[in-house]
């Protein structure tokens, strides 16, 4: 029984059409393959692996319990996409790099993947990313980079490091995609392709088969196109019975803008879209307030414990095969090898003031508002020409969403643009625990703004 409010769902309209008989497992497998196979679109750089026989043969089986009353849930046989960093059992985890490419099959499913298929969720393929998830920005050159769904002629970035997992639900090829959240990466790669991104509350999800970059920060979350799908996912993922999000007036809401930091150096697109929002929601009766005086967390300064234990997790690789590693993660890597323990003891102790801070705010306020990212998704070309761009913009991409993770805050990123529009992402932040309200408001304010 799935409870909660009566929310615009895609995985529900689904598993009705499956229900009663509109649809089967088999033909919304065959879709999917079709729409990864197409020549028009990205499916080709978006997947490092495409699973045909393998979802094709678990569609079908799901078919055969279907029609004798035994599927295990109502979604059974919905496909969904795997971004390269979980262990699906059988397949190779090469977390975007071409140095695991030779290592031995996962032996069983990491324990979010296992509780979708337990109930009947197939997966067809592994998506791209940035090797190892280590950049804002997308950029592969092992196994190419996917374009962003928005001006194709262009060819611009799909923000990373879950690339393709963001352009296989932007395209259509999936209603869920599973990707990772380390600094943003669930919700750049959401906001640069008109897609809902959530990062749940580190730890709230088990990370076990999920090859780590900074375990303190890793956590996994869903892609979904709206709001409803991603709460159902994240109860999934969880081995929950799920839930949609709750009823909420935005009349009981109050909702904290940061005037600091994440509203500085915005496209103009990327602001008037964020105004526009804004506007929609008090019209819909949400109280905004300003904030001011609250220290935010900076990327370049703060970011030195995730940057540590990325360090650790790849030293003793970096020392073997490191000339296989895509030369700008490899640099950024390699920039953890300096900081000293008592730098990231420091730290933490900041990052507790902070995440306090934060913590308090949120006693006058529901939840922070900001723009997941500054910009709109630049050209590929202009990254892969020059290291100075590539680096200047990849902090950027991140600077706004890093505040979520180094503040240990469940996030969000909704549409804020129609699909005829350059795409710009609107994010909300709860502290850490609160993610179920997180997405009651969600839920609220994707209502309210209707992507105009």
């Amino acid at each position: 029984m799935i409870t909660g409010r009566n929310s615009r769902s895609e995985i529900l309209a689904l598993a009705r059409g499956l229900e009663d008989g509109a649809c089967s497992a088999r033909s919304l497998v065959d879709e999917a393959l079709e729409r990864i196979a197409a020549p028009s679109g990205e499916g080709a750089r978006s997947f490092v692996l495409v699973d045909v026989k393998g979802a094709r043969r678990l569609a079908d089986h799901i078919d055969v319990l279907r029609r004798t009353g035994r599927a295990p849930s109502p979604f059974a046989g919905i496909p969904f996409s795997v971004k390269d960093l979980f262990d699906v059992h059988g397949q190779v985890t090469t977390a975007g790099s071409k140095v695991l490419q030779n290592s031995p099959p996962a032996r069983k499913d990491a324990p979010v993947i296992a509780h979708l298929r337990q109930t009947g969720f197939i997966p067809v393929g592994r998506t791209n990313m940035t090797e190892f998830a280590y950049s804002g920005v997308g950029l592969n050159p092992h196994y190419g980079t996917p374009a962003s769904i928005w001006d194709r002629k262009t060819r611009r970035i799909p923000g990373g490091s879950s690339s393709g997992a963001a352009v296989s639900v932007a395209e259509g090829t999936t209603p869920l995609a599973l990707g990772t959240d380390t600094g943003g990466s669930c919700r750049v790669p959401a906001a640069y392709n008109g897609t809902v991104g959530f990062k749940p509350t580190h730890g709230t999800l088990p990370s076990e088969g999920i090859w780590p970059l900074a375990p303190g920060f890793d956590v996994a979350g869903p892609f979904t196109r709206t709001v409803a799908d991603a709460a159902l996912a994240f109860d999934l993922m969880a081995g929950r019975a799920p839930q949609l999000p709750a009823e909420r007036p935005l009349s009981t809401t109050v909702l904290g803008i940061p005037q600091d930091l994440v509203l500085e150096d915005l496209d103009p697109l990327v602001a008037e879209a964020f105004e526009r929002t804004l506007s929609a929601l008090s019209r819909a009766g949400a109280q905004l307030m300003e904030l001011r005086n609250i220290p935010m967390p900076r990327i370049r300064e703060h970011g030195i414990i995730a940057t540590s234990e990325a360090w650790s997790v790849h030293a003793d690789m970096l020392r073997q095969f490191g000339n296989s590693y895509d030369p700008r993660v490899r640099w950024r890597l390699s920039m953890g090898a300096d900081i000293t323990p008592e730098q990231v003891c420091e730290m933490q102790r900041v990052r507790r003031e902070m995440i306090g801070r934060f913590t308090a705010s949120c006693g006058i306020c529901d939840a922070w508002v900001m723009p997941t990212v500054p910009n709109l998704p630049p050209p590929i070309a202009t990254l892969e020409a020059d290291d100075e761009t590539y680096a200047r913009l990849n902090f950027l991409a991140l600077r706004n969403t890093f505040t979520a993770n180094f503040l240990n805050a469940c996030a969000i990123s909704l549409p804020a643009t129609a699909a005829t529009e350059p795409p710009v992402g609107f994010s909300i932040l709860a502290p850490a625990g609160r993610d179920h309200e997180l997405l009651t408001i969600a839920a609220a304010i994707e209502q309210a703004i209707s992507v105009y």
